[in-house]
């Protein structure tokens, strides 16, 4: 089982109940030191990356820790690649709100069946629960992961019959509506959408409707061996690990990306990419404090009168996190070329963040 899948398993654990419904952010893991300032906090846990943490439009964080590449001593950068993982998800997320805006769907409680009638328990799955895990769907990762190991080749179609396969095979895992539980499946499935209704690859449709009116200029779907002068070298366990076959990501993790595009993702975000009336859609809302929930593309956690709306990812030697403040006006990316396969660190900078710097 790889890191991308491992996410599911990390935000489990830290997260007691998120895939059932609402859960709290305690973690049991999280060591309750309170430290003084965003950087030392870094600093402490090892943090091994790029990190941004700004509060109010100044910088409490801008800059690199440890090293991009151990063997060349490339130092972390603003503007090198860093492999993102599931925060690819908040940009196929967008791209089938861009779809509406578009025009090429209506609504996002269109079932899956009005696409295609062949999809077992598509009149009951609407695209809204898919963004938001609630379609029931179970996750392919772990099966492809195991066939694509034994020398089999999976794209995205192919990956899609597979989904099929296994519901048919087993159903769902829970009726659409009734729960909530993290599947890379979800994803994969609205990337393909994406490309059925626009005529379009789903890179593409991002490229032109997100990257190059932001000019986002290096961020761009993942290739399985990094350009090392390009691209920070992942690692686990001090070893180099950075090989990974991306079509297994499709739409749901397949992207890298730099500090600088994050950034930049993530303000826009933050500020008018979404209108209000969309955002009122996307973000889950009414999160009690000490919670987490999901809503399209985003996590929301609550802790008193603030909140944190956020997306982390992991994939082989890499972890990362976009997030965003509101009531303190705050941006936070963390791009890491060190594998954490628990999700302690995300988990300890969340709370520490959200209990010391935004209280």
């Amino acid at each position: 089982m790889t890191t991308l899948h491992k996410f599911l398993v990390a935000l489990a654990i830290g997260m007691l109940m998120l895939f059932t419904s609402c859960s709290t952010d305690d973690d049991n893991n999280t060591p309750s030191i309170d430290y003084t300032t965003a950087e030392n906090l870094l600093t402490e846990i090892d943090f091994q990356g790029y990190a941004i943490i700004t509060k109010n439009g100044n910088d409490l964080v801008r800059q690199g820790f440890g090293l991009a590449n151990e063997e060349t001593a490339l130092p972390q950068d603003y503007e090198l690649a860093y492999r993102i993982g599931s925060v690819s998800k908040t940009l196929t997320a967008a791209a089938i709100i861009q779809l509406k805006r578009d025009g090429y769907i209506s609504n996002y409680n269109q079932t899956l069946d009005e696409f295609d009638p062949e999809f077992p328990y598509g009149n009951q799955i609407t695209i809204a629960q898919l963004l938001s895990h609630q379609s029931g769907i179970p996750d392919y990762q772990v099966v492809v992961e195991e066939a694509t190991a034994q020398g089999n080749f999976f794209d995205e179609e192919d990956i899609y019959e597979v989904i099929i396969e296994l519901i048919s095979e087993n159903g769902l895992n829970f009726t659409p509506g009734a729960g909530k539980q993290y599947s890379n499946s979800n994803y994969l499935i609205a990337a393909l959408l994406v490309e059925e209704l626009t005529d379009m690859s789903y890179h593409e449709y991002i490229q032109q409707n997100i990257f190059d009116p932001l000019q986002m200029t290096n961020t761009y779907r993942g290739v399985d061996n990094i350009n090392a002068n390009t691209h920070a070298e992942g690692y686990n366990n001090g070893s180099a690990h950075s090989i990974y076959p991306m079509n297994l990501a499709f739409g749901a993790g397949d992207f890298s990306s730099t500090p600088k595009d994050m950034e930049i993702w993530t303000n826009a975000i933050k500020t008018d990419w979404f209108s209000t009336a969309e955002k009122d859609v996307i973000f889950a809302q009414d999160v009690p404090s000490g919670y987490v929930d999901f809503g399209l593309g985003w996590f929301t956690s609550q802790e008193g009168n603030t909140t944190l709306y956020w997306h982390g990812g992991d994939i082989d030697g890499y972890w990362s996190m976009i997030g965003f403040v509101p009531e303190h006006n705050a941006t936070i990316v963390l791009l890491s070329n060190q594998q954490d396969d628990s999700g302690e660190q995300r988990n300890t900078i969340i709370q520490q963040l959200l209990t010391n710097e935004f209280n």
